[in-house]
């Protein structure tokens, strides 16, 4: 499993694009700072394409379910693999998920 980085790619299943900000700057692969535990949640999901009448886009991305290393920590956080995985809040309710489709380096892997 691949160790994510700030340029990593994340989508909800709809194709909209996760924003990614690290909560950490000290660790980095190839001067990109390194995700660690609950920097994938709560952040904006833009040009989800799950738009009309009823239907709620992916605005934003909620708690991640899993995908976090048990064995590698930063600051005392759990650093986020290529398997992170969560909900969105866009419609049906929990049923949209989002997850990494590039963890956007190739250089360090990490057990989970």
């Amino acid at each position: 499993m691949k160790i994510l980085v700030k340029e990593a790619i994340l989508r909800c299943g709809h194709d909209g694009k996760v924003e990614n900000i690290p909560s950490q700057e000290w660790v980095r692969i190839k001067e990109s700072a390194i995700l660690v535990a609950t920097d994938p949640q709560g952040r904006d999901i833009s040009m989800c394409p799950n738009i009309g009448i009823n239907i709620k886009p992916c605005n934003k991305t909620l708690p991640v379910t899993k995908g976090y290393s048990t064995f590698i920590k930063i600051g005392g956080k759990a650093v986020c693999l290529d398997t992170v995985e969560g909900f969105t809040d866009g419609t049906p309710p929990g049923a949209v998920k989002y997850n990494v489709r590039r963890p956007r380096q190739t250089f360090v892997e990490a057990g989970s």
